[in-house]
């Protein structure tokens, strides 16, 4: 075991850890979260995108103890206190940009990361952001029109 210390939307953390166990299970199992799925282990899916130290990371490629001393913000970790909808989840509820749900943590997260490289991005550069984050549900149009929703949100600000 190995003792890891990072912050958790905002929460320092001291945790004894697997040295082999993915930032992913950490969250899950460890920390209670569950916005960060597991949908492939294997970097395919995008389903457990996360922030890590404000980069879009796939936590299932990353290793707890490679994350000590970080910080990590996940889709929970996006809300504030006062409840109210971070600008990307408030764009990707009023553009549709869900179906069934389960990608949808981890394309909001990647989108937040992609709106902090590019705060305004064309459509083109938007569908090669989330190039990496499947989604089997929506087609993707709703999803990318969220996008541009929120970073106009963003501008207006």
């Amino acid at each position: 075991m190995m003792r890891v210390e990072l912050t958790v939307n905002g929460e320092r953390r001291s945790d004894d850890v697997e040295p082999r166990l993915l930032l992913v299970h950490y969250l899950r199992e460890t920390c209670g979260l569950r916005a960060a799925n597991v949908g492939c282990d294997t970097t395919s899916c995008g389903a457990c995108t996360i922030l890590l130290n404000g980069a879009s990371v796939k936590s299932c490629t990353v290793l707890t103890v490679q994350a000590a001393g970080g910080d990590v913000t996940t889709a929970e970790g996006l809300t504030p206190a006062d409840g109210e909808l971070h600008p990307v989840q408030r764009a990707f509820r009023q553009e549709h940009g869900l179906q069934c749900g389960f990608c949808t943590p981890g394309m909001v997260m990647a989108t937040v990361g992609l709106l902090a490289e590019n705060p305004h991005p064309t459509e083109a550069q938007v569908r090669e952001g989330l190039e990496g984050n499947l989604c089997r549900c929506t087609g993707y149009h709703n999803i990318v029109r969220a996008v541009l929703a929120a970073a106009s949100e963003q501008v207006s600000s």
